[in-house]
């Protein structure tokens, strides 16, 4: 337990704290350290993407897809599957949390941060789909930073392993089965305070209703297709309602956000300090950009050009973090503060939903939050496929033993109110980030090439 708590430490604690005018301070932690200078080197190096690129985004998403590969998905398709994993619990709890801490000014900074994952994400699923590799067992593609980085270092073919590589993929699954029992854990959570169903029942149908799904070959995507879009679309509509109810007040929440993100309405204690890293730590944690989770699934999309794939989830990102986290920081900030004073978590964005819509408010975030969690498993060990069979070879006994031990995690979760193993999660997703990053700089140099290629084939077509 020592020896976790100084890795956790290690990744997610402040290396160093930076003063700042005012009395406040910023805490710099080592992820903060390599995803935000990393986004904006990669911001400039593909000259302000995001926001230059946001049409084709647009288009691309709703073009005719044309005929994938035989058991291959589609941009759409990977675009869905890693929204399932960054839409999850985080967008609910995690922006109540930024905000209880920084205050409304951390929305901004989600924001800004969200534009900035945006490239970080475009270079990984860019270069994930550059060096993408058939699989044998499920059809398709499959791929993703263990096989970049292996590339990057291995020049020989007959070299199974390269060790950075391993660590990923490793690091991933440690990742993932953490996961597994916060998720599960949420979900038993929050149907007891909604309807004191007994936390041993809602995690046994759970466990069942994923096992039926990840334990088939193919299943994966198609659930997805129906439940992403749906849920996505119902939260959206449920925010849009909100807005338009309270429409009066949208004018003083904005200015609030803008005032308390640069300190200059000190609600909060810390002022700008808090604001800016809740925003940030929010955003990162949030979108996954740099973690290399989502380039598992944009390696299996079967796409016409490389740069779609990474266009595809830098889009996803935002759709994350500007749209979804900002449902979520809306519907809090148009009930009455005093209302809020004093509540954190769960109980903060269920008290805010119980104004907006009465006791219907609070039975719709435990179907959301559900919805949301049910997904990103369902998601989490589709990204599995490609670090198991990394690190085991192509073989169903690997493959179903991981669903197996994940879905056990996942029954776990359901039923302990906390254990070490939440800390491994987080320990997984930090290491995973920093061993993409390693090689995501010197490489980023193929996605930049590919994104000037895709543009030039676009003006010439």
């Amino acid at each position: 337990m020592a020896f976790i708590t100084t890795v956790y430490n290690l990744l997610w604690g402040d290396l160093f704290t930076l003063p700042l005018p005012g009395g406040s301070s910023v805490g710099i932690s080592l992820l903060v350290l390599l995803l935000i200078p990393a986004g904006i080197y990669f911001t400039i190096r593909t000259n302000f993407l995001p926001v230059r690129m946001f049409p084709e985004m647009v288009r691309i998403s709703v073009e005719k897809q044309t005929g994938a590969q035989q058991n291959a998905i589609s941009g759409v398709q990977a675009l869905i599957v890693s929204t399932a994993t960054r839409v999850g619990m985080g967008n609910m709890v995690g922006v109540v949390a930024a905000l209880s801490a920084g205050g409304a000014g951390a929305v901004f900074w989600m924001w800004v941060t969200a534009l900035i994952g945006a490239s970080t994400a475009f270079i990984e699923a860019t270069l994930a789909q550059i060096h993408k590799e058939e699989d044998p067992l499920y059809g398709g593609f499959r791929g993703g930073p263990a096989y970049y980085i292996h590339q990057f270092f291995v020049k020989e073919k007959q070299k199974r392993h390269h060790w950075l590589a391993l660590l990923f993929a490793l690091s991933g699954l440690l990742c993932w089965c953490g996961v597994s029992q916060v998720i599960s854990n949420s979900v038993s959570s929050a149907f007891y305070n909604a309807f004191d169903i007994p936390p041993i029942i809602s995690t046994i149908i759970l466990v069942a209703l994923a096992a039926v799904i990840v334990l088939r070959k193919n299943a994966t995507v198609k659930v997805l297709d129906i439940v992403v879009p749906v849920m996505a679309a119902f939260y959206f509509g449920i925010t849009i309602f909100v807005i338009i109810n309270n429409a009066s007040l949208l004018p003083d929440v904005f200015r609030r956000i803008i005032a308390e993100a640069f300190g200059i309405r000190q609600a909060v204690a810390g002022g700008f300090g808090a604001a800016l890293m809740n925003g940030v730590k929010r955003g990162l944690f949030s979108n996954e950009a740099g973690s290399g989770s989502a380039p598992c699934a944009a390696a299996a999309a079967d796409v016409s050009h490389p740069a779609k794939a990474g266009l595809f989830q830098a889009f996803g990102v935002l759709i994350d973090t500007i749209v979804i986290c900002s449902c979520t920081a809306m519907i809090m900030l148009l009930a009455p503060q005093e209302l809020l004073e004093g509540l954190s978590g769960m109980e903060l964005l269920q008290t805010a939903m119980q104004h907006h819509f009465g006791r219907a408010g609070v039975i719709f975030i435990a179907i959301a939050l559900w919805l949301f969690c049910f997904s990103t498993f369902i998601g989490i060990l589709y990204y599995a496929r490609s670090n198991v069979a990394y690190i085991f070879g192509d073989n169903w006994a690997s493959q179903t033993a991981y669903k197996i031990l994940a879905l056990i995690m996942l029954f776990i979760g359901g039923l302990a109110t906390y254990t070490f193993v939440w800390d491994l999660g987080d320990i997984g997703v930090g290491l995973m980030t920093v061993f993409n990053m390693i090689v995501l700089v010197p490489m980023s140099g193929q996605a930049i090439q590919s994104l000037k290629d895709y543009s030039h084939m676009k003006k010439n077509s």
